[in-house]
């Protein structure tokens, strides 16, 4: 179980590292249209390692066998609901704004590509801020409670 612990805090590293290192690495070092296309790809790969880890993080978490071992029917944990909420950031940044901004670039989108663009950066801004919290949940929740001794 102590993956259940050890994967939000890969996954928020994981974001982190998109987002402050790879994107504005290639932007730097990258003519625009080629730091786009690499951009982009490092974005697909992120959007699918972060859909498989949201799913293993339920899996291991077992959201159906101990809610209802436990008498609590359906009942969902705070960090289930945290999950699940990076995985709707996902699919609705990725899948949906970003899938839209080929168009917005050849200006036949209802946004221009700067909105967009801008929606998409705010949408992985919530997704990484939840995958932070979650983090930091599951390490609070893996240190033992010191108790002072009497």
């Amino acid at each position: 179980m102590r993956y259940r612990h050890l994967l939000p805090g890969l996954w928020a590293g994981m974001l982190l590292c998109v987002a402050l290192l790879a994107a504005p690495a290639a932007f730097a070092t990258l003519p625009n249209a080629d730091a786009g296309r690499v951009v982009a790809r490092i974005f697909a790969v992120e959007a699918w390692l972060s859909l498989g880890i949201a799913a293993l993080l339920l899996l291991l978490g077992r959201i159906a066998i101990p809610t209802l071992a436990q008498g609590s029917r359906g009942r969902v944990s705070l960090d289930q609901r945290l999950v699940v909420c990076t995985v709707a950031c996902t699919v609705a940044g990725y899948f949906g704004v970003q899938a839209l901004l080929p168009a917005a670039r050849a200006g036949q989108a209802w946004m221009s590509f700067g909105q967009l663009h801008l929606l998409a950066v705010l949408i992985f801004g919530l997704k990484t801020l939840l995958a932070l919290v979650l983090a930091w949940r599951c390490a609070a929740a893996s240190q033992p409670i010191n108790r002072p001794s009497s």
